[in-house]
């Protein structure tokens, strides 16, 4: 049986440790500084940079929405497929 208690203190504990990640920002960019990627410790895009002898403003908006779309469905897949390899039985135990 799962352990109520222990669980809304799992899930807490995990809000919090999320929250610490998002803050947390790193930048970094292409050997020649022409593009630039700033992402937060959850790994989730925050931004790109595209100099504008690469690509002028509006399509670099475009660019950086397409990535984010892009990069939230990879997370969404990635997750499902972890689930697929998720053992049950050894959750329930770890949970008591």
């Amino acid at each position: 049986m799962i352990n109520p208690v222990k669980l809304l203190k799992l899930r807490s504990e995990a809000a919090q440790m999320q929250k610490k990640l998002q803050a947390k920002k790193i930048v970094a960019e292409s050997r020649d500084g022409r593009i630039k990627l700033m992402m937060n410790g959850a790994q989730e895009i925050e931004s790109l940079v595209i100099d504008e002898s690469l690509v002028d403003d509006s399509t670099q908006k475009i660019i950086n929405n397409g990535l984010r779309e892009a990069y939230k469905e990879y997370q969404k897949k990635l997750q499902k497929e972890m689930v697929k390899d998720v053992d049950l039985d050894q959750l329930k135990k770890f949970l008591g």
